[in-house]
């Protein structure tokens, strides 16, 4: 199960980033804009960075690399999506889809919520569990 969680959450994030890292970065921007929670200059880095982030964690978790640092990190952009998002529907802004996914997937920021608030406690209760969800992982493989 644990393996199981890791590899998923590594996937997520994988698939979630190279939607946004080989599409032109306008379009996450908007997504990013309509949250209103950044100032331009912000949004603009965040559209450039954030999908090579979620890359990079993608990987890591996958592979099992790095693996506490990774699930720490995957864990850190949960939590602000959560917030992120929902400040969006405390404020009533009209965001019909979350922008999470890019132009692959189109889900609405409840959704979303939900889905992250699921994936904030499968990476809280790996980072627990390091040993188990070391299991099959380059850094157990690196420590012999």
């Amino acid at each position: 199960m644990f393996l199981f969680l890791r590899v998923f959450i590594g996937v997520l994030f994988l698939v979630s980033g190279v939607e946004k890292a080989f599409h032109p970065y306008q379009n996450f921007l908007y997504a990013l804009q309509a949250y209103q929670v950044l100032p331009g200059w912000a949004e603009i880095a965040v559209a450039h960075t954030l999908p090579w982030v979620e890359v990079i964690v993608g990987v890591f978790l996958v592979l099992g690399l790095w693996t506490q640092v990774a699930l720490k990190t995957a864990l850190g952009m949960f939590a602000v999506f959560i917030v992120v998002v929902g400040q969006a529907l405390l404020r009533g802004l009209p965001i019909d889809q979350c922008g999470c996914f890019g132009a692959m997937l189109h889900l609405h920021p409840r959704t979303m919520i939900v889905f992250d608030s699921f994936m904030l406690l499968a990476t809280f209760m790996l980072l627990r569990n390091g040993a188990k969800t070391q299991q099959w992982s380059l850094d157990r493989r690196f420590r012999r």
